[in-house]
């Protein structure tokens, strides 16, 4: 009797038990018809036959879902369902109650008309095959209108006929005047349980854009096995985020789409801000989010600047994080309280004049006389105005606080390489003698002026360099990335330039010792070629000229660790894969699912830094020695040194010669240096992102073709190497995608980057460069026996403080990059931490919430790890006297400045 009254088709699948699978397939989908609204429309277009045809040619998709069928066998008679709408109340909201227009929408409000919801079944009309009839309701506020923890529920109704089939997905259209953020839609009422759409999203007014927004539920779907009546929705969301690459876009925009780095200057304001587009043949980069800005008048390849940089709605800061510390602290420290320090020390080139000097910035602080408000900075920036009034006192730093003569050691010198800001650029020395392979011609002799007799004297009859085998040599080569530069920036007032080599020995006790410091200068001015190696040593004058070449190489180290080994290989190299995520992976895809939470907040940063950190005359270019040629650096590091492939943690290591490769040592791999805390910790960290990405995609694709067969993931990988990285799109070293192991490669090594790899170069910036001796970011004249005058050598003679003071960044410089330092590596009270928050969909599939859980479990066991490698006194890179331990891939931190905490994305 009840097969006769059912549809053919559900006792029609192909071999398969109503409940199968191993989380049995449960959707809880139905959709309903709406009481207000008896009347029903088809989504968008009603005369889509189209796709949706390809996922619709077996009957067993059109029921799949347990759910589905328990529903329809539960109810032959309509069923009410309720709708829970939550609404973030907003500060927008709260500060815009006068008006015509919100004089309108609380009429709508009153008549229960705030959201109009359609809900869209995920099957195909059997008769047509086309789209059902979408059902219609009103949402009204609940609650008695109360709000809640910040937040305003609404409330709507619908009736649900037998067979309408599982709901797969909401359309919703916001009747009100301004726009508001939707924080979550449930459905309550059918047999097998509540439906949840996770929205999460800001809904534009109807009034300003007539299309709908679409919220599809938390279950996943590869393209080729998404529901038929879904088929199209999926395809013209994707459409419509994409964009025509045509026309200015506007604040409340939804569209993804590509352009190169042509607004960092600003030509018509000053010709000497005009700078050159980053991204093509002669400057290659990545690519950044379009914005279709007019151009210049001066420039028409460089894009006008304004005062708000274009960032898609949803990437934009939450308001939460727009009124808490992080975000209110970047837009206050960029608009009002660095421009206010110019102010204070009118002469942009006065130095510190006596040590006592810089450490009175921790002591006693100076005072801003233009910042008003009581009160308000010592709150907003408690780190930076400890005192009273508008006095600028800066908390010390971490390594200060230990050791405050830890900046001159030579053994805190080398044990940064390993364990301090800028891990990734140590190498192995792999070819002896060192040579550079610039061009003779233009650049000199390309033999290095450390030579074998050298090191052999300062490894004094410990081994000769043949003996070293190359593996207890180490160096910081910044020779051939920056030489080219010399000439251009020392045409720049107030800064100068070298290549640099840094030669380290790998000490018995597995301790750096650093041997030599190699300064070169190419032929320039109708000067020959100037180079000339620096040693520790046991007089006055070469102990004194070794400090400045220190000075020197630290300065280059910190440009090369903002310029590349932070703000290009995280921040920039990342912007093309969110844009790539965002327009080819449908959010019902599973990968968009599990990439999501690490690209939160990253272009919105990165928009802010294209403002005000790395723009023409920005932070980056007047504290920096580079100055205004910083970012053609990073586009010469994009060009020569950056691979997709070489980003994984492993393949680093071993590229550097830092590892080789070992199926019985941990990880895989055996360290060359045994005891490199950034690498011990990382390398943990890495295999558990691995894991995690292993046991989410062998579950997805859990055959060897799937991933190949899967559209969208295709287009995806070939839109990041031929759009968001279109200059290296033709390079041999891109991995394939062809199978599981390809892709969880693929993005092991997206994930590691936006967490692990920023947090490691980020959040130790103010304990290690926050007391600029240690780290200072340029160097403002040259070395005192660099062709000297008599007096100028004379001079060093007599008072060689006074030089390696003049060397050190102005007092502008050094406190606007203290306080830029002090904000980014602070943590925001809403930061969302690595392995901390489950997803919804997550929880929704009793497989992957159990490796979800399984990954957190292991990033805890990680915290107990590094707490005992820092423990252990045999282990002398991350502990010892005065040693500030290495914590930066700790998983876990509370808010502040910790030193600490590696968050999900490069949100700061």
């Amino acid at each position: 009797m009840l097969k006769q009254n059912l549809p053919n088709q559900i006792f029609s699948l192909p071999n398969k038990p109503f409940f199968h699978g191993s989380n049995s397939h449960f959707h809880h989908s139905l959709l309903s018809i709406s009481k207000p609204r008896p009347k029903t429309t088809t989504h968008h277009a009603r005369t889509r036959r189209r796709r949706c045809r390809a996922a619709s040619d077996t009957t067993s998709n059109k029921l799949e879902d347990a759910s589905a069928i328990a529903d329809y066998l539960v109810h032959e008679k309509p069923i009410k369902v309720k709708a829970a709408v939550t609404v973030k109340q907003t500060m927008t909201a709260m500060f815009t109650g006068i008006g015509i227009e919100r004089g309108i929408d609380d009429i709508q409000d009153l008549l229960g008309k705030t959201l109009l919801l359609e809900l869209v079944s995920s099957e195909l009309d059997p008769k047509t095959e086309l789209e059902k009839p979408t059902l219609q309701s009103f949402a009204h506020k609940g609650g008695g209108g109360k709000v809640v923890d910040g937040e305003v529920s609404y409330e709507a109704e619908f009736e649900v006929p037998a067979g309408f089939g599982a709901v797969g997905a909401i359309v919703v259209e916001n009747e009100h005047h301004k726009e508001m953020f939707l924080r979550n839609i449930v459905l309550e009422g059918f047999p097998s349980g509540p439906v949840s759409f996770a929205c999460d999203s800001w809904i534009h007014s109807k009034f300003t854009d007539k299309r709908k927004r679409v919220f599809f539920t938390s279950k996943s779907y590869l393209p080729q096995s998404t529901p038929a009546g879904l088929v199209g929705l999926r395809a013209e969301e994707l459409v419509t985020l994409r964009g025509n690459g045509l026309g200015e876009r506007q604040h409340g925009d939804r569209v993804y789409d590509y352009d190169v780095y042509n607004d960092l200057g600003d030509p018509d304001a000053d010709q000497a801000l005009a700078r050159p587009s980053l991204g093509g043949k002669e400057f290659p980069a990545p690519r950044r989010c379009r914005t279709g800005r007019p151009r210049c008048e001066s420039d028409p390849s460089a894009e006008k600047k304004t005062r708000d940089f274009y960032v898609p709605r949803d990437e934009e800061f939450s308001e939460v994080k727009q009124l808490t510390f992080s975000a209110k602290t970047l837009y206050s420290l960029f608009n009002t309280l660095i421009p206010s320090l110019g102010n204070v020390f009118v002469d942009a080139d006065l130095g510190f004049h006596h040590f006592k000097t810089i450490d009175s910035l921790f002591s006693v602080g100076f005072e801003v006389p233009e910042l008003s408000k009581e009160g308000f900075w010592n709150a907003l920036l408690p780190r930076l105005f400890a005192g009273t009034g508008n006095v600028m006192r800066f908390e010390p730093p971490g390594a200060l606080e230990r050791d405050k003569f830890f900046w001159m050691k030579d053994e805190e010198f080398a044990r940064q390489t390993l364990a301090g800001l800028n891990p990734y650029c140590l190498q192995v020395v792999q070819e002896w003698p060192l040579k550079s392979k610039l061009d003779p011609e233009i650049y000199g002799p390309p033999e290095s002026a450390i030579t074998t007799e050298l090191i052999e004297s300062e490894i004094g009859g410990i081994m000769t360099v043949k003996e070293v085998n190359r593996k207890k040599l180490f160096i910081l080569d910044y020779h051939d990335i920056l030489l080219p530069f010399v000439s251009k920036v020392r045409e720049l007032k107030g800064t100068t330039l070298y290549g640099s080599r840094t030669i380290f020995f790998l000490t018995p006790e597995g301790t750096l010792r650093p041997l030599a410091i190699e300064l070169c200068r190419p032929p320039m001015d109708g000067k020959p070629e100037w180079k000339h190696v620096y040693r520790p040593c046991w007089n006055s004058t070469d102990c004194w000229l070794w400090r400045l070449a220190k000075a020197h190489v630290l300065a280059h180290d910190s440009g090369i660790h903002q310029l590349v080994s932070h703000w290009l290989r995280t921040h920039c190299a990342t912007e093309p894969y969110i844009i790539a995520t965002n327009r080819q992976l449908s959010v019902m895809h599973p990968i968009y699912r599990l990439l999501h939470p690490h690209f939160r907040y990253t272009m919105e940063i990165n928009s802010l830094a294209r403002e005000s950190l790395i723009n023409a005359g920005g932070i980056i270019e007047s504290s920096f020695s580079p100055g205004k040629y910083s970012l053609e650096i990073c586009s010469a590091a994009y060009d020569q040194l950056w691979r997709f492939d070489y980003e994984a943690l492993p393949k680093d290591l071993i590229r550097r010669g830092m590892a080789v490769e070992d199926k019985n040592a941990p990880h895989g791999l055996k360290l060359t240096i045994e005891d490199y805390p950034f690498a011990n910790d990382g390398l943990v960290l890495w295999d558990t992102i691995k894991e995690w990405v292993t046991d989410y995609v062998t579950h997805y694709y859990p055959e060897p073709d799937l991933v190949e067969a899967d559209s969208e993931l295709q287009a995806w990988w070939t839109e990041i190497r031929t759009k968001g990285h279109a200059d290296k799109k033709n390079e041999p070293w891109w991995p394939q995608l062809e199978t599981s192991n390809d892709l969880i490669e693929i993005l092991t090594i997206i994930i590691w980057v936006a967490s692990g790899h920023h947090a490691s170069v980020n959040f130790g910036q103010y304990a290690f460069a926050g007391y600029f001796p240690n780290r200072p970011t340029i160097t403002r004249i040259k070395m005192p026996n660099e062709d000297p005058t008599e007096e100028e050598w004379k001079f060093f003679l007599k008072k060689p403080e006074a030089v390696l003071l003049a060397t050190f960044p102005s007092k502008l410089q050094a406190t606007r990059v203290m306080a830029v330092l002090n904000v980014l590596s602070n943590h925001s009270p809403d930061e969302e931490y690595i392995g901390d928050e489950m997803e919804r969909s997550w929880s929704d599939e009793p497989l992957i919430k159990a490796a979800f859980e399984k990954f957190s479990g292991r990033l805890k066991v990680l915290e107990g790890i590094i707490d005992e490698r820092n423990a252990n006194e045999e282990l002398k890179n991350r502990s010892g006297a005065g040693v500030l331990p290495y914590e930066l891939l700790k998983p876990h931190s509370k808010p502040g400045v910790t030193g600490q905490g590696v968050p999900n994305s490069i949100s700061i």
